[in-house]
Parts: C-alpha cells; sequence; structure tokens
C-alpha cells in the first residue's frame, strides 16, 4: 500500500508548501521575489500534479495590471493593487514590506514559513495550522520588530491574519451574516460584484450586524450538493474582512482583527501576533460546510464539549429590576418544579441596581434585596438540586457608581471630547492592567464566596470615543482591551475548574470563535420571538454548533414583537438548541406548567441528539422548515418541524432526510410505526403537524435494520 501522504509539507527546492485535511489539499509556493503565494485549495490534488500546476497569468499582459499570483499575505510593494494585508511604515517614510525567504518549520500539523524584510529590522511567521480530522486550515501571523535596543520604532496600520484565494469559478456568490440587535444572524446570498466588499465591525465588539463569517460558492450550491469555501475569524473585538472580486475573474478575500484607520506601534524585540482565521472546503454543499465547522469547533474551540448543556431558567423576563430574595426564591422552586437543571439570577442583584442608571461596577449584593447577601438564594438553589448562574456586565460602569467615582479615568474616553454614554453606561479599558486586575479579582471572589457554579458575561454597550490619555499607543486599546477579556475567562476558567460561562453581548454581539474557546454557549439574541428565532438560529447554523446556541422559551405575547403563539411551539423552536426559560413563571397557570415539564424532559430525552449530533437542514414547501439531528453512528435521529402560518390548500410538503440509509428501515419511536430509508430520504416524512399557524412537531426515529 502507498505511504499516506504527511497532513503537513514543505519541499524546499521547489518552495511548495502542502496541507492536506481527510477531504482537501491547500497549497502555495515561494515566489521568485521571495512572498508566499496561493497555488491551489479545493479537492484532493497529489504532490506531482501540484507540482505541476502553472504559475498564475494575467489574460491581459500589460503594465497596467496588478501581479496574477495572488499573496498568501499582501504587502504593499510591487504590482499589488488589490486591499493589502500587511500595511507597514518605517521611521523614514518607507512603506511596505518587501521579503525574502529565510525557512520554515514543520511540527505536530503546524507550519511555519519565517520571512524577513530585505532592508528593515522586521519579521514576519506564517502560520498554517491543520487537525487531525478536521478540514479546517487554520491560519495566523507573528510580526516581530528585531532591531536593537534604541532602533526606531514601526507603525502597523494592518496587519490581518491571512487572504485566501479560491479557483477561478464562471460566476462567483457570497454568503455572509447581518442583522441588528433582535436580528442577528440574518443570513444573505448576493452575487460577488467586480469591487471590493467590505464586511466588517468597528464597534469594538463582534457586532451584531456582521459577523466574521463568509462562504464563497460559484452560485449553484446547494445545502448537499455543490463546492463551498468557507472561513471564520476568531476574534471578538473589531475586525475587517475584504472580498475582491477582479475584472480578470479571480476572487480572493483578506481579513483580521482592527477596523481601518488603526495603527500599532512596534519596538524593538516586540511583536504582533494576530488570531487564526480558519478556512475550509467541501464539495457537499452549504449543510457539510456547517457540519465540518461544527465538528472543528467542538474538537478544537469549544472548551467542554462533551458536557451536556443544562437546561437554564434566567430570571430577568419575570423580575427586571424588580429583583429580592423572596421572589427569586419562588421562582427557583417552579423551575426546579420543571425540571430546569441551572438557575440564573440576572440583572438587578448588586450596588444601587435598581434601573439600568446605576450601579454597574459595584459588584456587592444589593442589600435591600438580598440583606443576608447570595447565599440563601444559592444554598436554596443548591437543595433543589440546580446549578447557580450570576449575571455580570464587568466591562461597564456607571457614572452613579461607587467604582465610577473613585476611578473616573479608567474608562475610555477621550478628554477633549464629549463621553457618549450608551444604555446610561460608560466602558472600562480593560487595555490597563489594573482595571484587567481588578475585574479578575471581583469575578474571582464573587465565584469563589457564592459558589457560583456559572456567569452569564454581558456587554451592553461598544467603543466610543476610543482614548487612552497619556498612553503612547492609545489604538492598542482596540485590540487589547479584547485580549484581556480572553484571558479573564482563561484565568477564571483555570481557577475554577468546574466554572461554565455564557457568552452576552446584548444579545448576539459577541459570538465568535474566539469567545467560543472560553465559554460553553453564546446568548443568541435577545429577541426570544420563535418565529424571528427560526430565521436567527437558522444563520447561526451556519457555522456554530446547536450546543452552543442558548435557546429560550418566554412568555406569550412576546415582549419584543407582541405575537402570541402556543407553549408547544414556543418549546420546539428552542429545543433546536440549548433549552432555557425566560418567562415570569408566577403567572402560568397550572396546565402551561404541567406541560411545560412534560416538554422539558422530552428535551432531555433528546438532547445528545441536539447537542452533540450531526445537524442537517431540511428543505421543504408549504411554510415548513426543519432541522434533523443524527447521531454519530446514524442509529438515533430527532427531527424537529415548524410551519408558523398555514395557507389554505397548501399542504406542508414531505421534508426530504438524506442522513438516513436508503437501504435501512427506521422505527418512528412515539408513533410505532416503520419507514423505509429510501421513501424517507427520496420522498420524505409526513409531518403530523397541527391545524392552524404555529404548528410545530417533534419526530424520533430509530434505526432497526
Amino acid at each position: 500500500m502507498p505511504a499516506t501522504p504527511s497532513p503537513v509539507s514543505f519541499d524546499p527546492a521547489r518552495g511548495l508548501a502542502v496541507l492536506r485535511t481527510p477531504h482537501s489539499v491547500y497549497a502555495l509556493r515561494i515566489g521568485s521575489d521571495g512572498s508566499p503565494r496561493h497555488l491551489h485549495w479545493g479537492a484532493v490534488l497529489d504532490t506531482g500534479d501540484l507540482e505541476g500546476l502553472p504559475a498564475a497569468a494575467s489574460p491581459a499582459a500589460s503594465s497596467f495590471e496588478a501581479d496574477a499570483a495572488p499573496d498568501e499575505l499582501a504587502p504593499q510593494t510591487g504590482a499589488r493593487f488589490g486591499p493589502a494585508g500587511l500595511q507597514v511604515s518605517f521611521a523614514d517614510g518607507t512603506r511596505g514590506a518587501q521579503w525574502h525567504f529565510t525557512g520554515h518549520n514543520i511540527r505536530e500539523g503546524e507550519l511555519r514559513l519565517s520571512l524577513a524584510d530585505r532592508r528593515y529590522p522586521l519579521t514576519a511567521d506564517l502560520c498554517y495550522r491543520v487537525r487531525p480530522g478536521s478540514d479546517v486550515i487554520e491560519r495566523w501571523v507573528e510580526l516581530t520588530h528585531t532591531g536593537p535596543e534604541g532602533s526606531e520604532p514601526i507603525t502597523i496600520g494592518r496587519l490581518d491574519s491571512a487572504a485566501w484565494t479560491v479557483p477561478t469559478l464562471p460566476d462567483y456568490r457570497l454568503s455572509h451574516l447581518v442583522g441588528g440587535w433582535n436580528s442577528e444572524f440574518q443570513l444573505r446570498r448576493d452575487r460577488l460584484p467586480v469591487a471590493e466588499t467590505t464586511l466588517t465591525s468597528r464597534r469594538g465588539l463582534t457586532s451584531h450586524h456582521a459577523n466574521p463569517w463568509l462562504a464563497v460558492d460559484d452560485g449553484t450550491a446547494t445545502e448537499e450538493h455543490g463546492e463551498v469555501w468557507t472561513c471564520a475569524l476568531a476574534w471578538s473585538g473589531s475586525w475587517r474582512i475584504t472580498v475582491h472580486r477582479d475584472p480578470a475573474g479571480r476572487a480572493t478575500w483578506t481579513g483580521g482583527f482592527g477596523h481601518e484607520g488603526l495603527g500599532w506601534t512596534l519596538r524593538h524585540g516586540e511583536s504582533l501576533h494576530t488570531p487564526v482565521f480558519g478556512g475550509l472546503y467541501t464539495p457537499h454543499g452549504f449543510g457539510a460546510a456547517s457540519r465540518a465547522w461544527h465538528a472543528h469547533i467542538r474538537t478544537a474551540v469549544l472548551p467542554t464539549p462533551d458536557r451536556d448543556l443544562p437546561v437554564v431558567y434566567n430570571s430577568w423576563e419575570a423580575t427586571g429590576f424588580e429583583v429580592d430574595q423572596p421572589g427569586q426564591l419562588r421562582l427557583a422552586d417552579l423551575a426546579a418544579r420543571l425540571g430546569v437543571e441551572l438557575f440564573v439570577l440576572d440583572d438587578g442583584w448588586f450596588g444601587a441596581r435598581t434601573s439600568d442608571r446605576a450601579g454597574l461596577g459595584d459588584w456587592l449584593p444589593r442589600p435591600e434585596a438580598f440583606p443576608d447577601g447570595l447565599r440563601p438564594l444559592v444554598d436554596h438553589v443548591h437543595r433543589l438540586g440546580m446549578a447557580f448562574g450570576l449575571w455580570v456586565e464587568p466591562e461597564m460602569v456607571n457614572r452613579d457608581s461607587d467604582l465610577y467615582r473613585a476611578h473616573p479615568d479608567w474608562v475610555v474616553h477621550t478628554p477633549t471630547r464629549d463621553a457618549t454614554e450608551l444604555r446610561h453606561q460608560l466602558m472600562l479599558n480593560f487595555a490597563r492592567p489594573e482595571v484587567e486586575a481588578w475585574a479578575h479579582g471581583t469575578l474571582d471572589r464573587l465565584v469563589r464566596e457564592n459558589e457560583v457554579d456559572w456567569l452569564k458575561w454581558d456587554a451592553n454597550r461598544v467603543i466610543t470615543e476610543a482614548g487612552w490619555p497619556g498612553h503612547p499607543d492609545p489604538d492598542r486599546l482596540w485590540i487589547d482591551h479584547t485580549s484581556a477579556v480572553h484571558r479573564i475567562m482563561d484565568r477564571l476558567r483555570a481557577d475554577h475548574p468546574g466554572l461554565r460561562i455564557e457568552a452576552c453581548a446584548g444579545g448576539g454581539g459577541r459570538v465568535d470563535l474566539a469567545v467560543l474557546a472560553r465559554t460553553d454557549q453564546a446568548w443568541t439574541s435577545d429577541n426570544t420571538d420563535p418565529v424571528d428565532r427560526i430565521a436567527i438560529q437558522h444563520g447561526f447554523s451556519q457555522l456554530f454548533p446547536a450546543q452552543a446556541m442558548a435557546a429560550w422559551v418566554t412568555d406569550s405575547p412576546n415582549v419584543t414583537t407582541g405575537r402570541t403563539t402556543p407553549l408547544r411551539f414556543r418549546f420546539h423552536v428552542a429545543m433546536a438548541g440549548a433549552l432555557g426559560l425566560g418567562g415570569d413563571l408566577t403567572s402560568w397557570t397550572e396546565a402551561e406548567l404541567d406541560e411545560a415539564t412534560t416538554l422539558v424532559a422530552r428535551y432531555k430525552e433528546i438532547r445528545p441528539l441536539v447537542q452533540h449530533g450531526r445537524q442537517h437542514r431540511l428543505t421543504a414547501g408549504g411554510g415548513v422548515t426543519a432541522v434533523h439531528h443524527a447521531s454519530a453512528d446514524g442509529t438515533e435521529h430527532v427531527v424537529l418541524a415548524w410551519r408558523p402560518a398555514t395557507r389554505f390548500g397548501h399542504q406542508p410538503l414531505a421534508p426530504r432526510l438524506p442522513a438516513l440509509d436508503t437501504a435501512a428501515c427506521y422505527l418512528d419511536v412515539d408513533q410505532g410505526t416503520t419507514h423505509s430509508g429510501a421513501v424517507l430520504t427520496r420522498r420524505g416524512i409526513d409531518l403530523d403537524l397541527p391545524p392552524g399557524d404555529y404548528a410545530s412537531c417533534l419526530i424520533r426515529l430509530r434505526r432497526t435494520g
């Protein structure tokens, strides 16, 4: 048998680097100018085929055309006229880098290509990593000032993590996520124009309005068929990705942390390391791309992927700021009755927090609400068999707080500009070491003294009037603040091994691969309306797995939309993720409490499939949307289907189940009927939907032969 090719290789004689994943190959070649140039990303080719690929050539030989060979990280020099992933300026006014290749290193699935500027003390390592079983190629850059002490600083205007290039296609379509507060993760698929298309956040957070994920295809890919190239940036602050389709028919993109206009100074011996920008290729459509991302996130990103996410109850919608110990004890009793596993005390428990105008920064229990501190409530929750969670917003401060009165200089501000308050609050500058130390110490004390099992880490405003008075390099706060948030989360998890963290930023404003490396799930949206949630959850699933998606059942009419929906429908939508409850349980009828108890138990039966199985988004007609979760061995399956609105004379179409084996039979566990896998795959499964709007159903199937 032929030897299995190494997942990472480099041929110095040919300057050829090759990275192999289970279903794809990525290759690059060191160009004659010393810059790494892209060669191939896509279907598997052997090394001989890659060696024979010709260098890229422009279809129009002209001094006015850009260099045809696409860069792995585009500098500002040479015949390069697209977006530059590296923008540098030196003390003498020279801009841009010119490289010579100095060597490579391979270790445990990681390739480093080392470059040095020809005349200035600047080096770059272009880093690539593949992981066993994953089709994701992880890329990042490490830039270093190598000059001696006293040498002039180097200014960095842009340092992207990677540039990506897809093969020449007959046409290009861009898939990306857009939205806003209460409408996050809206999937858009648009024909890619011959232009530069920029996806970005300038807010200091990942943002509700865009997400650093994209996919490119030729315009014909579907859920189950077609070549798809897709990337995601692991960063929780401002970011920018620029996609360039040139008139010659080539499509590339470059991306990384920070938005345009920011600068960073490197002094001798200092380095700047970018976040990971991962990419994967599949020939099997958008569904396969999502499943590959889900598998990668479970194996290489989430800190505890094998643990079930608990059924959560959160008190916010029940109480708002009207928080007190007797009310929380009553809610805890009702939550335990329903089968809830985690009780979370939300905003209003601390400082002078009776509204959103005061108290942020003063993380001590409010005496009027909790005269004996939090321990009586925590102990009661634990006695009921539930874990205890606590809402915090450590990056923020109200002017009306003891913290602000003591340290007004700790906020992000520019002294000569009026500060903008958003939600009556300002943002603390975690880039300052003393502020980071205060935040870690405060959260560590809260967790330790109160036996907190879960933190819901929120952030309800973005950066404005960014400044760092007295600092010689004030733009650093855009990156250093986010890095400090990551470090604090890492330290808390290390110091408290059982602690779990939920990411939140006014809903889905900070959901990305970097924050999920430190948290167990993300709060998807403040909008809990089940009809709106179907689209939000569909977009979320393009990149993120269901176990990371917090999904609540709340009161009806919905507080956001005013829409009235049945409890069963609300549950069936929320059961497609990590189930939570957030309504005012004291107002639920006995019948509703009993129905909720049954549905919570039902969720626990299917939870292993939803949270750890392979997800297929199903296409159907008649207003039906559905998801199908399958166990890894293909024996257990669950289908959740929803029809928000009915139309006279339009019956719901039977969604096909492509994950099934056409040669097998499947038992409907609840109905006791057996179905042919061929029929379910090719014709579809009939849905037992109740009449009228807001209809839903849950189907469990088990392979029998």
